[in-house]
């Protein structure tokens, strides 16, 4: 095989932090994988890198400030107060509240974003981080074991340059977060190999193929227990051509979750290494720029070794490597065979048996040409285009030296802004919600894909609720309440049983469309006021300071245009 420049993104902290006592995900198998690779001697063959830690800023260029900062704030002891007794940002059991969480996001994070920016920049071919993959981290919400999303984060990233990238998933689980955040846009496809049916997080049907001007740009083949290296592979490559030939992507992301392989404490599939890793191989020997990913692998000493072999896929060199394992800090963790392999079982393949994976064959295919394989070659012949501007490699205030020194602390007019920034948030967390008409746009709204997608004529023997959650640990549903504490967590702003318009800045001030007027929350005590539109709009919807009547009940207040 030809040389690729390989870099490859890692943090001794990543492997130090733990979820608790008893929990499946081992952020540990991060400091095994590494060591297995040090071993083997391929250290010495990449560009090593320790990734800049995500700021918040960062992290806020997807997730939502109100989450981040939660992040950065939450403790084990305070969990309870901050999520409002688990209602809030991390719901359920999956994901706890776990010492030095922002950091290991942090960390993450910031592997993928370097990933990106060595791609973006030209200097290596292919970009390793084995601490990112964490695809079902939503927007203002953990999910399934993920709090930040590095994925999105670090596509974001390549979008600055690149005009298409495409996203694909080999993890178990489907990539649901990722599919979410670009499924309105044709600069990002994305693929998903999953297993679907009673399993989390209930999404990804091959009907959910994007919205809008995304449409027909997410591919999802769901799959049954049991699939092996050929079933897969027979999959795979058609489906990946075929998307290759037609949308051309500028750069691809591989999350190479190893949840799929044999033995998984969390998986179903029957994957051996060498057909895991065949998805790396194959998309290597395409010659695309090509960041590598971890995602979900609960079993430790198969995730270390898949990872292991996977790196030297991407080197080139894996017919080189010994199948009998150097000696390394973690070697006993890798008997009784103590050799670089992941056996497959006798666990039946449902796929074959039933011949749904013919299905899948079809229909994804049928997908690619939208509802017929003429349509689909009509509308994406040729790849989708962007106007690309140049890009400031960074921020203005950067530039010109005005960045954040946080030991100077802050002058009065950053605390005046602070102070005026708290009230603003506090009339947005009394605003009530509004009420909107459920019509063909409705996707373009703030609310939760996966809450929307399930749907009781799609899943008649589940039918969960609208505020419906599944644990990946458990595999059940269970409800959240709506609406906690005046916070809409789920549905932000949408009344039970309706869709909700994106609102991306809350303020006092809102549209009635029964009265066709400006609404604002005004103090009861206070006369009515008929404030002109365009004062309003100067204020930012903000009444004035002696107007304030935080901590009384307040009324809606008609506002002439």
């Amino acid at each position: 095989m030809s040389k690729r420049r390989v870099a490859y993104y890692y943090d001794q902290d990543a492997g130090a932090y733990t979820y608790g006592l008893g929990h499946p995900m081992k952020p540990h198998r991060i400091r095994v994988t590494h060591d297995l690779v040090n071993a083997y001697g391929m250290l010495d063959k990449m560009h090593i890198l320790k990734p800049k830690r995500a700021s918040p800023e960062t992290m806020s260029s997807f997730h939502t400030d109100e989450y981040v900062n939660f992040l950065n704030r939450v403790t084990p002891e305070t969990a309870e107060e901050l999520t409002y007794h688990g209602t809030r940002f991390l719901v359920g059991e999956d994901n706890p509240a776990f010492e030095g969480v922002f950091e290991f996001c942090s960390i993450s994070a910031g592997g993928s974003i370097g990933a990106a920016q060595q791609i973006a920049s030209g200097a290596t071919d292919i970009a390793i981080n084995w601490a990112g993959g964490l695809h079902h981290a939503k927007k203002r919400e953990a999910s399934g074991f993920c709090y930040i999303n590095d994925i999105v984060l670090g596509i974001l990233e390549l979008l600055r340059t690149y005009p298409r990238v495409l996203y694909i998933d080999i993890d178990c689980h489907h990539g649901d977060g990722v599919e979410e955040a670009f499924y309105t846009t044709d600069r990002v496809m994305t693929c998903s190999f999953h297993k679907f049916g009673e399993y989390f997080p209930g999404t990804g049907t091959q009907e959910d193929r994007g919205r809008g001007k995304g449409k027909g740009y997410a591919i999802n083949v769901p799959l049954k227990d049991g699939i092996t290296d050929e079933s897969y592979r027979s999959v795979f490559e058609p489906i990946i051509t075929k998307i290759l030939e037609v949308y051309r992507p500028s750069a691809v992301v591989l999350q190479c979750g190893t949840d799929s392989l044999s033995g998984d404490k969390l998986g179903c599939f029957n994957l051996t290494m060498h057909g895991h890793a065949h998805c790396v191989q194959f998309l290597r020997q395409q010659n695309i720029p090509l960041i590598l990913l971890g995602g979900g692998g609960y079993t430790v000493k198969n995730v270390a070794r898949a990872w292991t072999y996977e790196t030297a896929c991407a080197l080139g060199i894996e017919d080189t490597l010994d199948p009998h394992l150097p000696w390394n800090e973690y070697f006993e963790w890798f008997g009784p065979r103590y050799r670089l392999e992941v056996m497959g079982s006798n666990m039946e393949d449902l796929n074959i048996k039933d011949g749904s994976l013919e299905k899948v064959r079809k229909q994804a295919n049928t997908y690619m040409y939208r509802i017929t394989a003429l349509e689909q070659l009509q509308e994406l012949i040729s790849a989708p285009s962007v106007g690309m501007h140049d890009v400031p490699r960074d921020s203005i205030g950067e530039h010109l030296g005005f960045g954040r020194d946080e030991e100077e602390g802050r002058d009065e007019l950053d605390l005046q802004l602070a102070q005026r920034a708290r009230y603003v948030y506090d009339l947005q967390e009394s605003d009530s919600p509004s009420e909107t008409s459920d019509d063909d746009n409705s996707w373009d709204s703030d609310e939760s894909l996966s809450s929307r997608r399930y749907d009781t004529r799609r899943y008649p023997k589940t039918s969960p609720s609208r505020g419906a959650r599944m644990s990946l640990l458990t595999g059940q549903y269970f409800d959240v309440p709506s609406h906690e504490h005046g916070y809409g967590h789920f549905e932000h702003g949408a009344v039970p049983g309706k869709t909700a318009k994106r609102r991306f800045f809350q303020s006092a001030a809102r549209w009635d469309e029964n009265i066709e007027s400006v609404i604002l929350a005004k103090h009861v005590a206070s006369p009515q006021l008929q404030i002109p539109l365009g004062e309003l709009m100067e204020r930012g919807g903000i009444l004035g300071e002696e107007e304030d009547g935080a901590g009384e009940e307040w009324e809606d207040v008609p506002v002439e245009p």
